[in-house]
């Protein structure tokens, strides 16, 4: 089993900078793609990022150059640094780490004001 903590979500101004973070514990676990995704209210959940083990990584169109994802590896953590936020961000963020199954995170909100 694999535990997720999520930490790091609030409230910040347009133009303001967040950083998120999701560690991973458990044992027998071995993670390869680690990401995050995000829902807003009433919209579906959609990829935000996402990072391979070997730090191969892929982003949202909407995002490119604003957010940027990175990785511990040592100590199985996924970070999303997120600058120059807009109120188009706000949702709830899900941290995902994939390996043979994979597992989310509880979320945390992220709420950006105009």
């Amino acid at each position: 089993q694999v535990q997720l903590v999520e930490s790091g979500g609030g409230l910040v101004q347009a133009g303001g900078s967040l950083r998120l973070s999701c560690a991973a514990s458990g044992s027998g676990f071995s993670i390869n793609v680690m990401g995050w995704y995000r829902q807003a209210p009433g919209k579906q959940r959609e990829l935000v990022a996402q990072i391979t083990r070997g730090r191969i990584t892929n982003y949202a169109d909407s995002v490119k150059g604003r957010l940027t994802i990175s990785r511990d590896n040592a100590n199985n953590t996924v970070y999303l640094q997120m600058n120059s936020l807009k109120p188009g961000d706000t949702a709830v963020y899900y941290c995902l780490v994939a390996g043979s199954v994979y597992y989310w995170g509880q979320g945390t909100q992220v709420t950006v004001s105009s």
